[in-house]
């Protein structure tokens, strides 16, 4: 009977092996492609924009227009600087509309003071069901005449940004978290994808940059500097690697399914018949996003999803392991609902590229990869436990990880320097690949856990956001 159970267990444990390590194999070369992919798309757009004259754009009456929402909770450390930063953008034809959800500080009284703001009437087009609006503000001062202010009851960032949708009155809506702080020319690289490509565009997103211990005044960036703490500096990391080696990937061949919810640009009109931003799910923007397309494909209508590699706007990162942990579980909740919502589009030619390729590769490399490493540690403790353990492969197998993930970090680091280069000094790049190499012992399996506690939140029933504490920007330069 002993030797039967040592059998089974022994048979057990090398298909895991032969399991996890066909795994890893598929996951490191999906991560090769993608950024082969990424690097193919980089060189075609620096090439197709090298010369282009925005100018022209800023100056055209006809610059398509755009309604900038940025919903507003408890932001009175940096709401003012902020919105200043908001109104001086390099665009001809945009407003501006801070939604303020219901916040408990004095992020409307600031704005009213500092901007000259008074009520008015408004007539307000519900396109998309929210929480009561308790008033709109124009300011007083014609210098300010871009700026609305919304004051609503609370219902969270979902419904503080489909508010702005029923306010705004342009063809084209910016989403933005109100303490980022935009490029100058952002909406105008931005909207260009939808004046130049031949399929509808639907949506556009671009690079987000880490601000951390950058010098930040008024609302404009002043001095990119590398984060001082270890935890914003593996961000910066894992910023490179999900945008400049991920997502420009995916834009190009047409299967993007996320629009990062710091800044993204959509197509209005799209949104509304998609029925705005899903309230039941904390993953909002990626719900959207993949709502819209799959619409747009069960209507047969081609769309594009168009990406910026451009540097196009800078947000604050979490700067302790328990914000970074309510933000993680929330980013495993939001990913599993959208693919739950939309599992009918899974391995479904009806839907191209998002059916085959994307949402599959979702499925097994974004939302089950925390999941088979977190199990596969358990079970190899089962097998130190019993005796089972061959150490040999396990630290060869842990070797080839370790090293293909520093690899993979030194090319994201590699594709910043042969593209926009933001990190000029040669100790920033030291610093982040110091990080990069304790990034996998440190860093990663805390992440690893924030997904495990997602997954179980999520089928507990756990649906709140997480209210994310920010530090505020530097404004001492160094």
């Amino acid at each position: 009977m002993k030797e039967l159970m040592n059998y089974y267990i022994f048979q057990a444990g090398v298909f895991f092996n032969n399991l996890i390590l066909v795994y890893e194999i598929s996951i490191s070369l999906s991560y090769l492609l993608l950024a082969g992919l990424s690097a193919r798309a980089m060189r075609r757009y620096k090439k197709q924009n090298s010369f282009v004259d925005y100018r022209t754009l800023l100056s055209s009456q006809f610059a398509p227009s755009v309604s900038l929402i940025a919903p507003a909770y408890n932001e009175s450390m940096t709401i003012v600087d902020n919105v200043r930063s908001l109104l001086a953008l390099h665009y001809n034809n945009y407003e501006v509309i801070i939604v303020n959800d219901g916040s408990k500080d004095n992020t409307l009284d600031l704005l009213i003071e500092a901007y000259e703001l008074e009520r008015v009437d408004w007539l307000l087009h519900e396109h998309v069901t929210t929480k009561p609006v308790r008033g709109i503000y124009k300011a007083k001062n014609p210098a300010y005449h871009k700026l609305v202010v919304v004051d609503k009851v609370n219902g969270g960032k979902a419904d503080a940004l489909n508010v702005g949708i029923n306010v705004s009155g342009n063809k084209y809506i910016a989403c933005i978290d109100v303490d980022c702080v935009l490029e100058s020319d952002s909406l105008l690289k931005l909207v260009k994808p939808f004046m130049e490509e031949k399929s509808q565009v639907i949506a556009t997103g671009g690079v987000i940059r880490i601000a951390n211990s950058c010098v930040i005044e008024e609302g404009r960036l002043i001095k990119v500097q590398v984060p001082d703490k270890f935890i914003a500096r593996v961000q910066v990391l894992e910023y490179f690697r999900a945008f400049l080696m991920g997502r420009m990937a995916w834009a190009h061949i047409n299967g993007l399914l996320l629009i990062s919810g710091a800044f993204g640009m959509f197509h209005k009109a799209t949104v509304i018949k998609a029925g705005g931003y899903n309230h039941n799910t904390v993953g909002e923007d990626m719900e959207l996003l993949v709502r819209m397309r799959r619409m747009m494909y069960e209507e047969k209508k081609p769309c594009k999803v168009a990406f910026i590699p451009d540097p196009l706007c800078w947000t604050e990162a979490p700067q302790t392991w328990s914000i970074l942990n309510k933000q993680r579980n929330r980013w495993t909740r939001g990913t599993a609902e959208t693919l739950m919502l939309h599992r009918k589009m899974i391995l479904n030619r009806r839907y191209g590229v998002l059916g085959m390729i994307s949402l599959p590769a979702w499925v097994l490399f974004e939302w089950l990869a925390p999941l088979i490493e977190f199990f596969g540690i358990i079970f190899f403790i089962c097998l130190v436990l019993l005796g089972y353990a061959n150490w040999m492969y396990f630290f060869s197998f842990l070797g080839l990880v370790y090293t293909f993930a520093i690899m993979i970090s030194v090319f994201a680091i590699l594709f910043e320097e042969r593209s926009y280069q933001q990190y000029k000094r040669p100790r920033h790049m030291l610093r982040l690949i110091l990080s990069a190499l304790l990034e996998p012992f440190f860093y990663h399996p805390l992440t690893v856990w924030a997904a495990v506690k997602g997954n179980y939140d999520l089928l507990t029933g756990k649906k709140s956001w997480g209210e994310m504490t920010r530090a505020g920007f530097s404004q001492k330069k160094s």
